[in-house]
């Protein structure tokens, strides 16, 4: 029952930035049919909206939207999943709860599931609340629900009207989340921050208007970051690649120009520490950056990749491994401290058959080794999970024909691989250096394209496919 509905359409929003990446969207390669999906991932036949179609609305959305409260209320179990690839972004959990070794017949323990749009943006949480970024297809507009973590009770909603067609879903990226507030970023590059515990609007920002951002084809997938009470997003627009802004006030604090006209990429900026210094890495159409908390270009190196959702991933105090899907394959890059500053040089450059390669998800390392799921054009690796030694560049050891695992996410805790099917069943792997070791699988979800990342707090897991999301638990003796 819905308690009250306050309106807070408010002027043209204050001028702002964050990002996120996210919930990386691939699109044709869903075909039943192998041959129908090579010709599905050529754009412009895959079922995208053509681009005259997603850019000709002209009309400024008024991001202040509106705010309403409901009967949820947030719940006091413990525990944070506060942003995309969790509190220290390597998609480990490290809450130190103890986890299940198995499940019985019938499954784990289902808590509460929620009907959503269609999509694949995943939820974060913090103080017993779980965020999450919707689309509303009835009443077309976009929407930050906060929900209760004990119960799936929805506590508030701040929406806005936006216009968007279906394109292999809508929502795609997780909240950023904060005590003091929450940036989200919607399908179609428009920035927004509202206060945490009561959803109140701060400010807003369209990337594409204000920042000549070209909409990626999938829509945007790049996932917010909060850094120091700043707002870290990159536009991949005509004049600015990368961007910082006050949380507080919406105020610019510093921005990376873009003169080689990279673009906006699915991927997300993520905060490394690269020889010692930390520095935000992120992977556009068009090659990877690195630069400086105070807003400096360190180093840049081109990349021809055209689609990329995975982000970048540190694997030694020097190197940074990149992935992408459509052919890409993965990109090693080193990166030396000289006289003149930082300087970035390619190391390995390799094809999806050829090295490990994902196309949606990040891969995670765990004691100096890779572990993800293979491309659907890695060739006899396809759909596997694997193991790679990225000193060497060799294969360890993979998961094999008859254990495939689509596109979907997947979650490392207590010594356990989380790994999520396309069509809802989850699989835990054991943690082993020396090859696949299969502990359990049940089909939690009854859908299909369950591509949003998974979330873990204390015994709790929060999963999705396109149009549903579930809480199970999967707590152990």
């Amino acid at each position: 029952m819905i308690k009250k509905t306050t309106s807070c359409l408010v002027a043209v929003p204050i001028l702002v930035l964050c990002g996120w990446a996210a919930l990386h969207v691939l699109s044709g390669w869903l075909s039943a049919d192998p041959s129908a999906g090579l010709e599905r991932r050529v754009p412009g036949k895959d079922g995208a909206p053509p681009v005259a179609e997603r850019t000709k609305d002209e009309l400024r959305i008024e991001l202040a939207g509106k705010l309403e409260t409901f009967d949820g209320v947030p719940s006091e179990l413990p525990g944070n999943w506060p942003r995309f690839r969790g509190a220290d972004f390597d998609n480990i959990y490290k809450g130190g709860a103890k986890l299940a070794d198995g499940w019985a017949e019938d499954g784990p323990k289902v808590y509460w599931s929620v009907e959503l749009g269609e999509g694949h943006a995943a939820p974060a949480v913090l103080d017993g609340c779980v965020y999450l970024f919707d689309y509303n297809e009835e009443t077309r507009s976009d929407a930050l629900r906060c929900f209760s973590l004990a119960d799936g009770q929805e506590i508030w909603r701040h929406s806005y009207a936006l216009p968007a067609k279906r394109n292999h879903g809508l929502s795609r990226t997780i909240p950023a989340v904060t005590e003091d507030c929450i940036v989200a970023i919607g399908p179609r590059c428009h920035v927004s921050c509202v206060e945490t515990k009561t959803g109140v609007f701060r400010w807003g920002l369209d990337l594409q208007k204000d920042y000549g951002t070209t909409e990626p084809l999938w829509f945007t997938g790049q996932c917010p970051l909060i850094d120091g009470g700043k707002a870290i997003i990159a536009p991949g627009g005509s004049e600015v690649l990368m961007m910082a802004v006050d949380c507080k006030s919406g105020a610019v604090v510093w921005q990376v120009p873009n003169p080689k006209g990279w673009k906006m990429s699915h991927s997300s900026i993520m905060p490394l520490k690269v020889l010692g210094e930390e520095m935000y890495v992120y992977a556009a159409v068009g090659g990877m950056v690195g630069v400086s908390k105070e807003g400096e270009l360190l180093w840049d190196i081109p990349w021809s990749a055209s689609v990329i959702a995975p982000s970048p991933l540190m694997v030694s105090a020097d190197r940074i491994f990149i992935t992408a899907g459509y052919g890409s394959g993965s990109l090693m890059v080193q990166v030396e401290k000289t006289a003149d500053g930082y300087v970035a040089k390619e190391v390995a450059k390799n094809g999806p058959k050829d090295w490990l390669a994902c196309e949606q998800q990040t891969p995670i390392l765990v004691d100096g080794l890779l572990y993800g799921i293979m491309p659907k054009d890695a060739g006899a690796l396809k759909q596997q999970f694997v193991c790679y030694d990225p000193a060497g560049g060799e294969l360890v050891w993979s998961s094999g024909k008859t254990a495939r695992f689509g596109l979907g996410p997947f979650l490392l805790a207590d010594d356990k691989f989380y790994v999520l099917d396309d069509d809802g069943t989850l699989n835990m792997l054991a943690l082993d250096k020396t090859g696949y070791v299969p502990l359990a699988q049940y089909r939690i979800l009854d859908g299909h394209d369950a591509w949003g990342p998974i979330a873990l707090v204390g015994t709790r897991m929060l999963l999705r496919d396109s149009t549903r999301m579930v809480c199970i638990e999967v707590g152990g003796e």
